[in-house]
């Protein structure tokens, strides 16, 4: 792999390093509007990605085939709703701003716990990333360089209000705010981890690439259904959770097309 992938790969864990220092400048708790407005944000970029950066290329690498192009995007797709639901469904996890853990029963700390739904929460977003890079390397998957780091730097960009919403919670449940820092910057190493292991599968099953972009395109709306909706969606200003998404909806698609 070139310098160009690997800085790809990095950008979005520098997003959630980022982010997760505004535990050093915030008050222990997060404004209900601010985190509202940063879930629909985060919700938005991730459905954008999913579509112009993931769906639609897989689509398009199969149009020779006529109407069962749309196979693989449908098939992938599926799959990587499934991947995740069975992660899910395996792993022991506290989602924000919840008190019952999800999955089987465990004696792991709540800190724990929630490290677990973050980092379940993070690797859909680097197989994402690792599925356009390594699309962009393989030349024949009509995904560009730019629209790679596009890709990479729309995650980016979301992930740094991501950082900050799982860092704050952290300092809230009792961990200073170094712990709290190193808990959020260490839960985004999963997604360069996930880059990885998609760029060496497609490099050993090219004709997979469709199947692949398509997987991650369901796994990440797994997250924006399961994880980001309904916490954005309860309570009060949900309405700000509807703004934000728009705009990060917006952002992600013009970063695609533009630099695409």
């Amino acid at each position: 792999m070139d310098i160009a992938v690997w800085v790809g790969l990095m950008i979005p864990l520098a997003g959630t390093v980022l982010g997760s220092a505004f535990v050093f400048l915030m008050k222990r708790e997060m404004p209900a509007v601010l985190q509202k407005t940063l879930l629909g944000f985060a919700s938005g970029v991730m459905v954008a990605a999913s579509v112009w950066s993931l769906l639609i290329p897989a689509i398009e690498q199969g149009e020779d085939k006529g109407a069962w192009a749309v196979l693989p995007a449908a098939g992938g797709f599926l799959a990587g709703m499934g991947f995740l639901l069975l992660i899910d469904a395996l792993t022991p996890h506290l989602h924000l701003d919840s008190e019952r853990p999800e999955g089987p029963r465990s004696h792991l700390s709540r800190t724990t716990m929630l490290t677990l739904a973050v980092t379940i929460h993070n690797l859909p977003e680097g197989m994402a990333v690792g599925a356009v890079l390594a699309g962009a390397m393989q030349g024949e998957a009509g995904i560009s360089l730019a629209a790679a780091m596009a890709m990479s730097t729309g995650i980016a960009i979301q992930n740094i209000p991501e950082g900050a919403i799982i860092s704050m919670p952290m300092r809230a449940a009792g961990n200073s705010r170094r712990r709290s820092f190193v808990i959020g910057s260490l839960s985004g190493i999963v997604e360069p981890i996930g880059g990885i292991a998609i760029i060496l599968l497609a490099s050993l099953m090219m004709p997979m690439m469709p199947w692949l972009l398509a997987f991650a395109a369901g796994a990440m709306i797994y997250v924006v259904i399961e994880e980001l909706i309904p916490e954005a969606s309860e309570g009060e200003h949900s309405n700000w959770s509807t703004i934000g998404f728009a705009m990060g909806f917006v952002l992600m698609m013009v970063l695609d097309v533009v630099l695409g």
